[in-house]
């Protein structure tokens, strides 16, 4: 695979250091590598489709909270191993939540997306596959969604009677339309990527095997552009926080400690179609 040369005067200048940076890393539920003066982050537990668990979400945090990261790298990648992006929260972990530890387990993902938003450099969604529940939840904490033609987004949490509680609610609605985003999660459908990219919930769309390379190739291009104008833009867009975060996880809480969420996880673990009370 031809990966785009690095020309920026940035990464020479910090090449030695970036060394020293990815020496200091050790995951195991990230593959995490360096691309010219771009970060690849890889979800690595494809035998679960990269589901979001308590050890990946305290990497991710791990990761985006290091003060270095934005210094070191013009962009980040993030993607997954295998033909998912990631299919969701880890539903094993989720079932065991409670009325009173919902909320909680919501708003640990809502902490982790926000500081993948509020980093000062591009973060891009590299989806080749699945982006359901939590996963489209993090595709849409980057800045920016490239995706092959095979991937699949959805946020089917009405299914498991509760709804997204990693920041699902407000990101949704701010880029597909309110009247859009309430379709969507009532329906919990799954659409493509050509239907996302009508939307507007995706940027663009590559054949699966060109999708690493153009989104590398994409990251190339802002090493040519004033970085400080870059940071600029993403903390002027994305730096107003908004109270509804605070509700959607207080609703997912209470959601958790209802009969028709532990017979939707139970039902998802067993594999069948629940029957929902109303209760």
């Amino acid at each position: 695979m031809l990966l785009p040369q690095n020309s920026s005067i940035f990464a020479a200048r910090s090449i030695g250091r970036t060394a020293d940076f990815l020496s200091t890393m050790s995951y195991s539920t990230l593959d995490v590598r360096q691309v010219g003066s771009t970060l690849v982050v890889e979800l690595n537990r494809p035998e679960k489709l990269n589901a979001l668990n308590r050890a990946m979400l305290d990497e991710l945090e791990q990761l985006f909270s290091d003060a270095v990261l934005p210094v070191r790298y013009r962009a980040v990648i993030i993607t997954g191993k295998g033909k998912a992006f990631a299919a969701g929260a880890d539903i094993a972990e989720l079932a065991a939540c409670t009325g009173e530890t919902g909320a909680d387990f919501a708003r640990r993902g809502q902490r982790v997306f926000a500081r993948i938003e509020s980093l000062p450099i591009p973060v891009i969604a590299a989806v080749g596959g699945y982006a359901l529940g939590g996963g489209c939840e993090l595709a849409m904490a980057c800045h920016l969604r490239f995706a092959a033609t095979t991937a699949v987004f959805g946020q089917p949490e009405v299914k498991l009677g509760i709804i997204p509680g990693y920041g699902g609610t407000q990101r949704l609605a701010r880029l597909i339309g309110v009247a859009r985003a309430v379709e969507f999660m009532l329906t919990g459908e799954h659409i493509s990527a050509q239907r996302a990219y009508e939307l507007g919930l995706v940027n663009r769309v590559f054949e699966p095997e060109k999708l690493l390379d153009e989104t590398l190739a994409f990251c190339a291009t802002l090493e040519m552009l004033p970085p400080r104008a870059i940071e600029a833009i993403l903390r002027a867009t994305y730096g107003v926080a908004s109270a509804r975060y605070d509700i959607e996880a207080e609703q997912f809480g209470l959601l958790c400690g209802t009969d028709d969420f532990r017979e939707g996880t139970r039902a998802f673990l067993e594999k069948r179609t629940p029957t929902f009370t109303g209760r």
